[in-house]
């Protein structure tokens, strides 16, 4: 089977306004930026599916904007974290995190380890949440996380041994080890 690249994909969608070009690239990017919000949000999966679809829809109107600098799924990326900043300042994460632990709390079984490890996320700053989750669950490696942040790679580096560090107390002080 052979793939289209994301540049041509892109490309098709720019020049030709080929929404079907466009489909293959959400096919493709829906899971991994669905799976950041829900690790942004502590897990919030209604409020995930809305950024994550606030994301391809500002991709679909600006994708005319991409240079190519970076790869698109970097680009994309940036464009979810900014989705997810511009939330975070306009609405109170406090009032909604705490139902998220109290809507969790009534879960069981084999949620419990996916419930500790959102508590666990829930502890680090939201720029040590978002360097985290780029490299730990997505595999974004530190150039790609300092591309999609903006932020300086040394920076990246601290925000993640500083949330490295928080997460591997707080799951040991649980009982991980």
């Amino acid at each position: 089977m052979v793939t289209v690249s994301d540049l041509s994909l892109v490309t098709q969608v720019a020049v030709f306004h080929n929404k079907k070009a466009f489909d293959q690239l959400v096919v493709r990017y829906q899971s991994p930026i669905r799976r950041f919000f829900l690790n942004q949000t502590g897990g919030d999966e209604q409020l995930s599916d809305d950024l994550a679809q606030d994301t391809f829809v500002k991709a679909y109107l600006n994708i005319g904007q991409f240079r190519g600098t970076s790869s698109f799924k970097t680009w994309l990326y940036r464009i979810a974290y900014n989705v997810f900043y511009d939330y975070t300042r306009s609405h109170k994460l406090t009032e909604q995190i705490d139902q998220q632990v109290a809507l969790r709390q009534t879960n069981s079984g084999d949620a419990a380890l996916r419930m500790d490890l959102q508590d666990a996320l829930a502890i680090l700053s939201p720029a040590e949440r978002t360097c985290i989750t780029l490299q730990l669950m997505e595999g974004q490696p530190i150039d790609e996380i300092s591309a999609i942040t903006e932020m300086a790679q040394g920076t990246v580096k601290s925000h993640l041994s500083r949330g490295k560090q928080k997460l591997a107390m707080y799951l040991k002080k649980n009982g991980y080890r």
